[in-house]
């Protein structure tokens, strides 16, 4: 093996590697967190259940395809605004976590730096504004917002991570609104968005966030940590999700009474799944303390919460 042969070996050695830290700290297990809304978006937009058909818009009932914007707005929603924001995450966090044997990255292990993780978070965020903008400038507006509040969820001086409220505010706006909008900018202009639908989104986000902070509340509580639920206790943190699960239903039977967004004739199926939910929620987190028994909870309430997805969308698109 020739020198040069030698030197291409190791060049793709270390590109191979280096791809797959970048997509460890993307987490793939967390795109489902924006791709869902995402797709919520796309649907209010289209009133379609499937991705890539043509859709047409009054008044001129002009058609346009809806593939490639479709695939562009995947690569915004999965890898790319997850890798800018958590590895921005981790390389601010990198400190912390080295004294925490638990914690193996790939900035722990030393295999990227922290100079490192904020170049690729900086260029992915790049990368994602400039595709969106090949859609329409509002895909790009929501995919900047999404980026912006997750920098602020972690960069100081702000560091939104470690102050009551403002933990919620920035994480839960970010999941519960901008997808939401970046799916609808995926299929037609924001204007016409329904955003009386963002407060829902977030309330519904805040809901299924706070029990993960309070499986994280021992370990924030020994790291210093002072967020929400570290600051109103475990019974206060599943009160803030308990009321934000009756906010979201409230305003979505309301929204249905009015036949707006949500069709009227699915009234009766909204009254019939606010008290199942909301006492579904109540009776399996309320009293879970333990990771394990926040997850099978969380996982109970969200099986409930997409049967009543379900016939939502299969009304609002005319199958049923």
């Amino acid at each position: 093996m020739t020198s040069v042969d030698s030197q291409v070996r190791k060049v793709r050695s270390t590109a191979r590697q280096r791809f797959l830290d970048l997509w460890e700290i993307s987490r793939p297990g967390l795109w489902v967190m924006s791709l869902v809304p995402f797709y919520v978006g796309y649907l209010l937009a289209t009133k379609q259940l499937m991705f890539g058909q043509s859709t047409c818009f009054p008044p001129n009932s002009h058609c346009v395809p809806t593939i490639w914007p479709v695939l562009i707005g995947f690569a915004v929603w999965g890898p790319l605004v997850w890798l800018a924001v958590l590895a921005i995450n981790d390389a601010y966090d990198l400190p912390g976590d080295l004294l925490n044997p638990r914690k193996n990255t790939p900035l722990t292990s030393g295999r990227l730096s922290e100079s490192g993780a904020k170049i690729a978070a900086y260029a992915t965020a790049g990368l994602a504004v400039l595709l969106s903008l090949a859609v329409r400038p509002g895909l790009a507006v929501a995919a900047l917002g999404f980026v912006v509040y997750g920098w602020i969820y972690s960069v100081p001086p702000l560091k939104f991570k470690n102050r009551p409220g403002l933990d919620i505010i920035s994480n839960c706006l970010a999941l519960g609104a901008f997808p939401l909008l970046g799916g609808w900018a995926v299929a037609r202009p924001l204007t016409g968005f329904p955003w009386i639908v963002l407060a829902a989104g977030v309330l519904v986000d805040i809901a299924l966030y706070m029990p993960t902070m309070i499986a994280d509340y021992e370990s924030d509580k020994a790291s210093g940590y002072t967020t929400t639920a570290v600051r109103f206790g475990p019974n206060g943190a599943y009160l803030i999700g308990l009321v934000s699960m009756a906010g979201y239903w409230i305003i979505t039977i309301v929204l249905s009474a009015r036949d707006e967004v949500f069709p009227h004739k699915i009234l009766w199926i909204q009254v019939v799944a606010a008290p199942i939910l909301i006492w579904t929620y109540h009776r399996f987190l309320s009293k879970a303390r333990e990771p394990l028994d926040i997850l099978r909870g969380m996982l109970i309430v969200g099986r409930l919460f997409l049967v009543a997805f379900l016939a939502f969308a299969l009304t609002y698109t005319g199958i049923l």
